[in-house]
């Protein structure tokens, strides 16, 4: 008797949570290969659940192309073009795996946004401190995120969640070195992009005089 079981579906994008690291650089646009060192910081922000990243970090307008289309739908495309695919996605969903992915050269060039004020014409503070992005595609499940977490438990224990940070901004010296810094982790929503620009911005006041 043939075998009528349907095999299941592929997954897709809508799977997956397009977050970010964002901060701060004096060079956004800069990329590395280390797989352990990124497993490492990937552990430090997300925590146990399954995901992709991006070997690069960018200014955020280098993050979408001309044709609308995000570096984490590249991201996804060339895990989707893998032969074994689905044991790499059954892998990003039972066992919480990471993988590592090139950026595509496609994304090298800027493309400035209708949204502008991330620009130095508009904000002269962002040719000093130069706003980066470290794109993290992230299989969606019930779990918190582990910066949520220390976050959440910043209002009592500010100290713990200074220490965390710290701890961040070390693990994230193999792709930005010093002087970087991060401020903070976001979900990334292409139908509202200016939603970011809008914590970059937020941040102003802790960059001293302007």
């Amino acid at each position: 008797m043939p075998d009528s079981t349907t095999p299941p579906a592929p997954p897709s994008l809508a799977d997956f949570a397009c977050f970010c690291l964002y901060g701060l650089t004096d060079n956004p646009y800069r990329q590395a290969a280390d797989v352990a060192r990124f497993g490492q910081l990937y552990d430090l922000v997300v925590g146990p659940h399954g995901g992709v990243g991006v070997g690069s970090t960018f200014h955020p307008y280098q993050l979408v192309s001309p044709a609308g289309v995000t570096v984490w739908y590249a991201a996804f495309a060339q895990l989707y073009a893998q032969p074994g695919r689905a044991a790499l996605f059954g892998a990003l969903a039972e066992e919480q795996a990471r993988y590592v992915v090139a950026p595509p050269a496609s994304f090298a060039d800027f493309h400035l946004w209708p949204d502008t004020r991330l620009t130095s014409t508009e904000n002269p503070v962002f040719s000093r401190y130069i706003p980066f992005v470290l794109p993290l595609l992230v299989r969606r499940g019930p779990g918190a995120l582990r910066w949520d977490t220390e976050a959440a438990a910043a209002a009592a224990e500010p100290e713990r969640f200074r220490a965390y940070r710290a701890a961040v901004n070390e693990a994230l010296r193999f792709v930005q070195p010093e002087p970087a810094f991060v401020l903070g982790l976001a979900e990334f929503d292409e139908q509202h992009p200016e939603r970011l620009i809008d914590r970059f911005l937020a941040a102003k006041p802790l960059l001293g005089p302007q």
